[in-house]
């Protein structure tokens, strides 16, 4: 069999593992394996394009492989789940920077050997160059606002859209006229120049464009919006890989960059209708600026607090019980005291239900990663359409570091998250709410639901308190 049918082969096999590997990803229960296709796939992918174009040899293939496993494996076993979405966007901007390098290459390559590129061509290295640009800018910029190096606040000026979509056009046009080198080339013996020398500055310029415009466009982007942001650079990236295959003429890259484009915009729409935003009030809305005028009223109101034995009393002694987890519950790493909790509760008889909103924590899918990671069954794992249809029949609910997913002001018209899908944990019998301080979330609004009369505030750090939890539960 030629070398060719078999590297065909090994393309389809590949393929057909990461279209099988992204649709168990749509379910806890099999997402670890569809993790594992998946990688099998990329795995198989770049070693069989590495071999069949005698880039390397198996000696250097496995010596890459190994290295690679030692480092994800080190990666795997001590990045904290707080860090999870921060190592996410540096994965989007690594996959866009990756993108843009290959096609920058290839540019290069093209110009410095005199022959003009087809047009399809110089087209596809263009958008390669610029969503890969954008995308590594614009995800170092979302690491940072995740990791406090960078405010989380919307960073503003006058004129900023003004200067975003100019500064778009500039980039376009000036793509637009490298995209057929072979305009350079022609031009190039009248004035005693290579192509090279006369588009190189050119694409120093588009390169230089799309990084500022990737930073430019994250920017004004708040905190609250992170877990959508994350979701688009991650679609951005697929988007980029895939050009970049057409750029080398390679189906499988362009195969897997579409499927992860692809699945990227779909959940950044699902991510949207769960805020109730457009994507782009998302990218151009600045989200959480009007908040700041509302921190000063925040906690001006009378709470009911309580302590580790009456939590205890009223959760030990309910029918049911549903769990409903935030960021806060990630900072503090409390889910495996959590488990401890739940596990008392349902050795006394408590029906314990988890319910998960869809923009929980800092990236997609965050806060069913943290609870899978604490042995939480996923039959327990509860959507807001599922969950809000429960909670007028629950006794109890505990809420661990959430807040504006359970904010009843989203029902208020006037409010700044106005008409966002909320959990309804508010029609329940009784709310204890788990958290530091009335400090509000990345909305930057105050919480109704800690004021209410059916609300109970047991403050301090989620750890240290489920700790305690987990002791008086036991005695009660």
């Amino acid at each position: 069999m030629e070398s060719t049918t078999i590297t065909q082969i090994a393309y389809l096999i590949s393929a057909v593992l990461f279209v099988s590997g992204i649709k168990q990803l749509s379910s806890p229960a099999t997402a670890r394996s569809g993790n594992a296709r998946a990688s099998l796939a990329m795995l198989l992918a770049i070693v069989v394009t590495l071999l069949d174009h005698e880039i390397l040899d198996w000696t250097t293939v496995v010596a890459a492989v190994v290295a690679g496993a030692a480092i994800g494996g080190i990666l795997a076993r001590y990045i904290q789940m707080t860090a999870m979405p921060q190592l996410v966007a540096v994965f989007n901007g690594f996959g866009g920077g990756a993108s843009a390098a290959v096609a920058a290459a290839e540019f290069l390559r093209a110009g410095g050997s005199g022959p003009a590129l087809e047009l399809g061509v110089g087209v596809t290295i263009v958008l390669g160059t610029l969503i890969g640009a954008v995308t590594f800018s614009g995800s170092l910029i979302a690491f940072g606002k995740l990791q406090g190096v960078v405010t989380g606040s919307p960073v503003t000026f006058p004129l900023q859209k003004t200067l975003n979509a100019l500064l778009f056009l500039g980039v376009l046009l000036i793509g637009a006229s490298l995209a057929h080198v072979g305009v350079a080339n022609s031009v190039a013996p009248v004035v005693g120049m290579t192509g090279l020398e006369i588009s190189g500055p050119f694409f120093a310029a588009l390169v230089a464009g799309a990084l500022i415009l990737g930073v430019l466009l994250v920017i004004p982007i708040g905190g609250a919006d992170m877990p959508v942001v994350v979701s688009l650079l991650n679609s951005y990236s697929g988007i980029a890989a895939a050009t970049t295959g057409f750029v080398l003429n390679n189906y499988i890259l362009i195969i897997a960059g579409s499927l992860v484009g692809a699945a990227g915009l779909i959940l950044t729409q699902l991510m949207c209708k769960a805020m109730n935003r457009s994507l782009g009030n998302v990218a151009f809305g600045a989200f959480g600026t009007e908040g700041q005028t509302a921190r000063a009223k925040t906690g001006q109101r009378p709470v009911r607090d309580v302590d580790a034995e009456q939590a205890a009393m009223v959760l030990a002694y309910a029918g049911s019980v549903a769990v409903v987890p935030g960021y806060g519950l990630a900072v503090a790493q409390a889910q495996h005291e959590l488990k401890k909790v739940c596990d008392l509760l349902e050795d006394r008889g408590v029906t314990v239900r988890f319910g998960v909103h869809p923009v929980a924590g800092r990236m997609p899918g965050h806060m069913n990663v943290l609870l899978a990671e604490a042995d939480v069954s996923y039959d327990k794992l509860l959507d807001l359409d599922d969950i809000n249809a429960e909670f007028d029949s629950t006794d109890v609910v505990l809420i661990v570091g959430a807040n504006d997913v359970v904010n009843p002001a989203a029902r208020d018209p006037d409010s700044v998250i106005a008409g966002m899908p909320i959990l309804d944990v508010d029609k329940a019998r009784t709310v204890i709410v788990m958290k530091r301080s009335l400090s509000p979330g990345f909305a930057g609004i105050d919480n109704d639901l800690f004021y209410m009369d059916n609300t109970l505030m047991f403050f301090g750090d989620a750890k240290d308190q489920m700790s305690e939890l987990v002791k008086e539960v036991r005695e009660a």
